[in-house]
């Protein structure tokens, strides 16, 4: 079993000490422990979110969705990040961006620019490549692209099914089709999302 402060998997934000300082539950000491909390709190978040087919190209709906997916585990859910990471624009740009990628993303759905499963991709891979928030970046903009999906009568997206937690080869498929996608690049990064 690996500790805290063990290895994190490839492309994952490292947790710093001043991240662990905001630690809700007490006596998590191992990676698995915080994982499992930090699911049960996502599945609550997924229900509220993705039943209710709620819009979510709206920037208060991208810090309600990540507080309410990590409210009981993080003190700073929902709360941008104030440090730059190893992936994401400047924190003082963190709202503007999104403010940007909303409107863009309103656009394309207006404008029918790409079809709806390319809409809800693009916008979670421009949510994570912000990476507006200390964790989590990942799932919450993969479920930001479930909401997406399901509010343009789409089904939510399978995004390697549960293979991309635990599987290396599936995780770095997924950031090899990311990184693709970074150069505007999408059609691997849609077949992953309905692998």
């Amino acid at each position: 079993m690996t500790g805290l402060g063990d290895e994190e998997p490839e492309g994952a934000t490292p947790l710093t000490p001043e991240d662990r300082e905001g630690l809700i539950p007490a006596g998590v000491t191992l990676r698995h422990e915080l994982n499992e909390y930090e699911q049960e709190n996502i599945a609550e978040a997924r229900l509220w979110a993705v039943d209710r087919k709620r819009n979510p190209v709206d920037v208060p709906f991208c810090k309600n969705l990540h507080k309410r997916m990590y409210n009981r585990v993080w003190r700073w859910a929902g709360d941008y990040r104030s440090r730059d990471t190893n992936i994401g624009c400047d924190p003082i740009q963190i709202e503007q961006q999104l403010y940007q990628l909303v409107g863009s993303t309103l656009w394309w759905i207006e404008k029918k620019t790409f079809e709806p499963d390319e809409i809800a991709v693009r916008y979670k891979h421009g949510l994570v490549k912000i990476h507006p928030f200390r964790n989590g970046n990942g799932r919450w903009s993969r479920l930001m692209g479930d909401v997406l999906a399901r509010h343009l009568d789409r089904p939510v997206f399978s995004w390697g099914g549960s293979q991309l937690v635990d599987d290396d080869v599936v995780r770095k498929a997924y950031l090899a089709a990311v990184k693709k996608a970074d150069g505007d690049d999408f059609p691997d990064l849609l077949a992953f999302a309905r692998s």
